[in-house]
């Protein structure tokens, strides 16, 4: 006698629960992204830019408009532009941040950015982020009074205030796996090769 067993039946696909957005930042999209750069990892490579002219003593007016990437030319919905000098103390008129200062105010945005599309692709509600960054230096070395000195930062320290709807240790996982993918920390901590040109 021959048995007919019915084919099981198979389970019905579980369709993905899309993620909303949360934190400002559209998760949807974030997710959306990154699974066309998975898939075609030529649109991952970007260039930014940014165009300085001198103004007078140590004051520089420095533009960000335009940048390539994702396949294309973009330009920002408006031109930025961020002025760099030096204090009176050394020197300066103050028109703007010291040149290092600018270097700290990168590394706390990127890091912030992070903790927040991190979080909301996590699904943690933010509630606020704030980060401290202080960068010591001893101008020994660039005043040229010491070749024992460094340049630049000896130090750089970020602390952050971060309250959201997780446990501490949550939060503080979030700014870990914001460390671990930042662009400006990355670059920081592990160099870059930078050539400089001359048109004169």
């Amino acid at each position: 006698m021959n048995v007919v067993t019915a084919p099981a039946e198979m389970a019905a696909p579980v369709a993905k629960k899309e993620k909303p957005p949360l934190n400002g930042v559209n998760t949807p999209a974030l997710l959306a992204t990154i699974g066309v750069v998975a898939g075609q990892p030529q649109l991952a490579k970007f260039q930014f830019r940014a165009h300085g002219q001198w103004k007078a003593g140590t004051h520089m007016q420095g533009t960000m408009l335009g940048f390539s990437g994702a396949g294309g030319e973009h330009a920002h919905k408006a031109a930025t532009m961020a002025h760099s000098d030096h204090p009176a103390v050394l020197c300066g008129e103050d028109e703007g941040p010291t040149p290092v200062e600018w270097i700290l105010h990168g590394l706390a945005g990127c890091l912030t950015a992070g903790i927040a599309n991190i979080a909301a692709v996590r699904g943690v509600k933010l509630h606020s982020i704030e980060a401290e960054v202080e960068g010591d230096i001893d101008l020994q070395g660039i005043l040229g009074l010491s070749d024992k000195v460094r340049n630049g930062f000896d130090d750089v320290r970020v602390t952050f205030r971060i309250a959201g709807d997780a446990p501490p240790e949550t939060l503080k996982a979030l700014v870990a796996q914001s460390q671990a993918r930042s662009a400006v920390f990355d670059i920081l901590t592990n160099g870059v090769p930078v050539s400089i040109a001359v048109e004169a």
